[in-house]
């Protein structure tokens, strides 16, 4: 297979895994780019390999989690989420979705604050049914410490959602101090 139809036959996949990784979609790009880069860079190698999908998505999560340690001190990108949390964009018109497409969204923020590497490890398990063996090889880690990782990871978001659950409302127009 050749480098471009690998990118046309794959491209949307590792495009929806970098998304489900980072969380933006500007991000997701930026991630696939780059690994793509580094594949085409070294096509005849990876063109060699037993799976050449299983070595790109490989590289991807490599360059994830090596990005995601080093120090960033250029844009980061705002959601929309932030924009109406601090009031700018008030005049941003209000979604109207359902409520299956709100509690995605709520899981997928939750997901995000996750460390890099659960994070990684959920978005294999939940979104790409990775088994532990798969993640284990992919991450370059033990079975084990998927399954520790995760479970933490699941205890996090578990307990973030319970926190939220019985956070008292505000009054409609009263204030927070």
């Amino acid at each position: 297979m050749d480098f471009d139809a690998f990118v046309g036959a794959r491209g949307p996949g590792l495009l929806q895994l970098a998304w489900l990784l980072t969380g933006h979609a500007e991000s997701a790009e930026d991630l696939v780019q780059s690994t793509l880069v580094d594949a085409f860079r070294h096509w005849d190698r990876v063109a060699k390999a037993s799976a050449p999908d299983a070595y790109v998505r490989k590289a991807m999560l490599n360059r994830h989690l090596t990005d995601r340690r080093r120090r960033w001190w250029g844009e980061r990108p705002t959601d929309l989420e932030e924009v109406e949390r601090t009031g700018s964009g008030a005049d941003l018109a209000e979604p109207d979705h359902a409520d299956l497409v709100v509690t995605r969204a709520d899981l997928m923020a939750r997901v995000r604050t996750l460390p890099p590497r659960a994070r990684a490890v959920v978005v294999l398990r939940y979104f790409e049914d990775r088994s532990d063996a798969q993640i284990a090889e992919l991450l370059d880690i033990g079975e084990s410490t998927v399954r520790a990782t995760l479970s933490r990871a699941l205890t996090t978001l578990r307990a973030a959602n319970t926190a939220e659950a019985a956070a008292p409302a505000a009054p409609e127009g009263e204030r927070i101090r």
